[in-house]
């Protein structure tokens, strides 16, 4: 009886973080243009949630890689809050169709099973998987032509290497909490500036600074990141909870981040 009512509880929980009400409420509230869009990449379908702005002139254009749990709600939510700011948003979920019978994040059982299935991508698809995102990016006609990669968490570390295979077909990359490559010379093809956000509470992430910006300078390339005091993992999403306080740090570097993210672009 205990083991049931423990493993109920855990279901409750896992839901509870998958499901992240309060970012279903914001898209259900958007008065912004939402489309799925449909890319072969890899030899599957993978399916790619748009946010369009609405502007009279034409827009940069933002890839969103998602956290180490797939495209779920919070991440459709900020990418519906760079539309808001401005700009077109694409978040491909880049666990589509990797694993049989399921279509997209949003069908695994458990936040856990998405994240299993991203912890067994191969990192050259996601590559190519991630080019076939940007082709379709630049041909996107209320687009300028202008793309700015930006991830977390996983996909922090998964910008930060796109950089490193992108060349000059990017503007930026903006890794928020995720590392950089292990190899030191992988630094050497990146063309673009790095952008890095970190929480100051999540010294697994920081520990890496150090040696990304070492071999980000030995190879003369700009790697330009704030630490925001007292902000744990996942800033951005935690910091997006309108129950949060103002006071909490996640919140602050939370703003202060779209802040520092909105300059970048405007200094570009």
């Amino acid at each position: 009886m205990k083991a049931s009512f423990s493993l109920f509880l855990f279901s409750l929980l896992s839901i509870s973080l998958f499901a992240q009400d309060y970012a279903i409420q914001q898209l259900e509230n958007s008065p912004r243009h939402h489309e799925w869009i449909e890319i072969e990449s890899s030899g599957r379908t993978m399916h790619n949630f748009v946010a369009f702005p609405e502007r009279s002139d034409k827009a940069p254009v933002f890839i969103v890689i998602h956290e180490n749990r797939g495209l779920n709600d919070w991440a459709r939510s900020f990418t519906d809050q760079l539309a808001e700011k401005g700009f077109i948003a694409i978040a491909p979920d880049l666990i589509s169709n990797t694993v049989e019978g399921i279509e997209k994040t949003g069908d695994f059982e458990t936040s856990d099973a998405a994240r299993s299935a991203i912890y067994a991508l191969d990192a050259d698809n996601v590559t190519q998987d991630l080019k076939a995102v940007l082709k379709y990016a630049k041909s996107i006609e209320a687009g300028n032509g202008e793309v700015y990669i930006v991830g977390f968490c996983w996909g922090g570390s998964q910008s930060f290497r796109f950089a490193t295979n992108a060349g000059d077909e990017i503007e930026a990359a903006m890794v928020f909490y995720g590392t950089g490559p292990q190899e030191a010379e992988a630094y050497s093809t990146i063309q673009v500036p790095i952008f890095g956000f970190y929480g100051g509470a999540d010294n697994r992430v920081n520990a890496t600074i150090e040696g990304s910006e070492e071999a980000m300078n030995s190879y003369d390339k700009t790697y330009n990141y704030e630490i925001y005091d007292g902000a744990g993992h996942a800033y951005m999403r935690r910091g997006d909870d309108p129950e949060a306080s103002k006071e909490d740090p996640n919140v602050k570097a939370r703003n202060a981040s779209w802040e520092r993210l909105l300059n970048i672009v405007k200094d570009n």
